[in-house]
């Protein structure tokens, strides 16, 4: 190696870090980092920051072959060609001189690097060089030692650094003179802002300089007012009269804002005054002759004071103190039940804060009491107002239906009360209103006694509202079970083993005359028929169900009312009686005629083995009666012309137990109509309740 290695490197390229002018920050690398840097080369890089700042530079990565003394390969830190640091090897090696994690600081605001390899390395594309930062970093020339010029400190009373320099300063009765470094006595006096303070004045307690014209201003933020204390120890110079001592040659005038100048002279201290303002201005003022020992005082500041914010009703102010001060905040929060309002909107929270002016920033807003609005309509019922008013707090409701047609779920008459949040809340809590369920089997009208004439009789108005009679290719029946859905028989909406389409079936209510109904349809929305009902020949009526939904939903009344559906686990015990109607054929002497009105007929639930038995005895010589399944029963008496027929398929053979009437059986088949010896077969509406709770909750 040697001195040919160094003269073989001096002719290798070098650069330098173009800068137009100083910069605060950057980084430096070595050239290809992070891959290996390249044999015979000679990197150098002249950093500069601002005047009055320092270099900081911190390796982020530096792994440079290492030798004894950085001999081969090296990075050399100078400053003024004084080397601070010259660093090889990686971090923890044994050889080499690594910087590790301490930054180096330059004396001063620039700083030479310099990156040198020579021709040879054992470990070839093994080093990557290095990776380092750069920031200004500020000087604190106060802290520093004296000049070494001799010059003394840098200020003679008050240094403060700043950032790439100094400010020198002067205690009070001095200003700084042209030099900027030191100061001189001065009666300028100047501005004080800070909360408290201390003046004197010149040459205080000794005599006062001749010729004086001071002026101290005291200025603090608004919000603030100053007090003055002066110190006993007060001498000016003054003339006794009778009317006291008089300031002719000397005096301290003391100025507040709005107020008459006050001169102060004599030998009696002033004391304590309070200014009831941010600023007070001082002028100190001596002649060519005369003796004055001069004043001293002490200022201190305090807030501003507003009035007390009053009561404001259904409210509180917090927090409640003896006094309120200059950026005191109060807040109002109106009692349970009422809201913030003002000018004429209501305000989510409110705070207000004491000025400088002395007066709040915002005027208390008033607390109103709530109100939870209208409640809540109820459909097929209504509510009752039991106290209070205008819907405000605390004020008590009760819905009720529309009886005898329906009545509220539970059963009770609940009361709501309007609640805190707004709401109309019963006494569970529970802030939703109550509904209303229709009343189901309990017509407004009874039949005074079922009539046990040949073909039954005509039905009293109101007596059966929950016949409906349907035209599906022809006549049927049906009954309202809901406020939405009709059910009647299977085979009412099936033609040769397909359901028609809704638009093909009209259903009528309301009435016991066919002509009135006419006059106003319900719309059909949708047609379910049993999933399992399966009847192309006509033989087999099992599953002989299907419901109907409403396109728009019922409003019961007299004439329009539900049947009950049965009770689970319901019993048809022989002899049963119920109540069958419908406006399908009723026979005149020995002919059958549609009927134009609703008849009606009390029927007996016939014994299970006796309607088989009769089935069976018409098969002997018809073979097409179609079967009995256990999901029917049969309803009627031996004796001839007391049944359901054709056009009544459909209808509900009604039930009635406990003051209501339930649904027990649809007309489904029968062999003839009233003939001696023959029963009417019903669909068992029993065996079907999971199917038709089902099918309503579901569409």
């Amino acid at each position: 190696m040697g001195w040919t290695w160094f003269l073989f490197v001096s002719a290798c390229e070098c650069w330098r870090l173009p800068r137009s002018e100083p910069v605060m920050h950057g980084a430096v690398q070595s050239r290809h980092y992070p891959s290996p840097y390249p044999p015979n080369q000679l990197q150098q890089w002249d950093l500069n920051v601002p005047e009055g700042y320092q270099i900081q530079l911190t390796f982020t990565h530096l792994d440079i072959e290492a030798s004894a003394g950085c001999f081969y390969d090296s990075l050399t830190v100078l400053y003024d060609d004084k080397v601070l640091g010259k660093f090889c090897g990686q971090e923890n090696s044994a050889d080499g001189h690594h910087p590790g994690n301490q930054p180096i600081l330059s004396p001063g605001n620039k700083l030479t690097l310099i990156f040198q390899t020579d021709d040879t390395n054992p470990e070839l594309h093994q080093n990557i060089g290095f990776s380092a930062y750069y920031q200004a970093i500020d000087r604190d020339e106060c802290s520093g030692p004296d000049p070494a010029d001799g010059s003394g400190p840098l200020c003679s009373q008050i240094c403060l650094n700043t950032l790439g320099s100094y400010l020198c300063s002067c205690h009070h009765g001095y200003e700084l003179r042209p030099d900027q470094r030191t100061c001189v006595l001065s009666c300028g006096g100047g501005i004080f802002d800070e909360p408290e303070g201390h003046l004197t004045s010149p040459g205080y307690p000794d005599q006062s300089p001749h010729d004086l014209s001071c002026q101290y201003i005291i200025s603090v933020e608004p919000g603030f007012t100053v007090t003055l204390n002066f110190t006993d120890n007060f001498h000016i110079e003054s003339i006794d009269t009778d009317q006291g001592p008089t300031c002719p040659y000397h005096w301290l005038q003391v100025t507040i804002p709005e107020r008459e100048p006050m001169k102060l002279c004599g030998g009696k201290s002033p004391g304590l005054m309070i200014t009831e303002s941010n600023t007070v201005r001082l002028d100190y003022h001596t002649d060519g002759t005369g003796l004055s020992h001069g004043w001293s005082l002490n200022y201190n500041t305090h807030r501003v004071k507003c009035p007390s914010p009053g009561v404001v009703a259904k409210g509180r102010v917090t927090p409640v103190l003896p006094e309120y001060l200059y950026r005191d905040y109060i807040y109002l929060r109106c009692d349970q039940g009422y809201k913030l309002m003002k000018d004429g909107r209501e305000l989510e929270s409110f705070s207000t804060m004491c000025q400088s002016n002395g007066q709040w920033h915002l005027s208390l807003p008033e607390c109103q009491i709530i109100d939870c609005g209208e409640p809540e309509p109820l459909l097929n019922g209504g509510v009752t107002f039991i106290s209070g008013s205008q819907n405000q707090y605390r004020s008590v409701i009760q819905y009720h239906c529309n009886e005898p047609f329906y009545s509220l779920l539970g059963g009770v008459n609940v009361s709501y009360t309007c609640a805190a949040d707004r709401k109309w809340r019963d006494n569970n809590d529970i802030h939703l209103a109550p509904k209303c369920i229709p009343v189901c089997g309990q017509p407004t009208k009874l039949i005074s006694g079922f009539q046990r004439i040949l073909g039954g009789a005509t039905a009293p108005d109101n007596t059966i509202p929950w016949q409906v009679m349907l035209t599906v290719n022809g006549r049927g029946g049906g009954m309202v079970i809901g406020d939405h859905w009709v059910m009647t028989a299977a085979h009412n909406l099936v033609d040769k083993g397909v359901t028609v389409a809704k638009e093909g079936v009209q259903v009528y209510m309301g009435s016991n005359d066919v002509e009135l109904m006419k006059t106003s349809p319900v719309d059909v929305a949708s047609l379910h028929v049993h999933p399992q009902y399966n009847n192309p020949d006509k033989l087999d009526y099992n599953h002989d169900i299907a419901l109907i939904k409403l396109q728009h939903p019922l409003t019961f009344n007299s004439s329009i009312m539900p049947i009950c559906l049965p009770a689970k686990g319901v019993t048809y015990n022989t002899g049963l009686m119920g109540l069958v109607s419908g406006f399908g054929l009723e026979n005149v002497g020995d002919s059958y005629y549609i009927a134009n009105k609703l008849k009606y007929i009390r029927l007996p639930v016939v014994d299970q083995a006796k309607c088989s038995h009769s089935i069976n005895e018409a098969k002997k010589t018809n073979a097409d009666v179609p079967s009995l399944s256990d999901n029917m029963f049969c309803a009627g008496v031996p004796e001839a012309g007391k049944d359901s027929c054709q056009g009544d398929s459909g209808g509900a053979l009604a039930i009635r137990q406990g003051g209501q009437f339930w649904a027990a059986g649809i007309i489904s088949w029968g062999i003839d109509c009233g003939q001696p010896g023959r029963y009417g077969v019903y669909t068992k509406v029993a065996n079907y309740l999971d199917w038709i709770v089902t099918t309503m909750q579901e569409n």
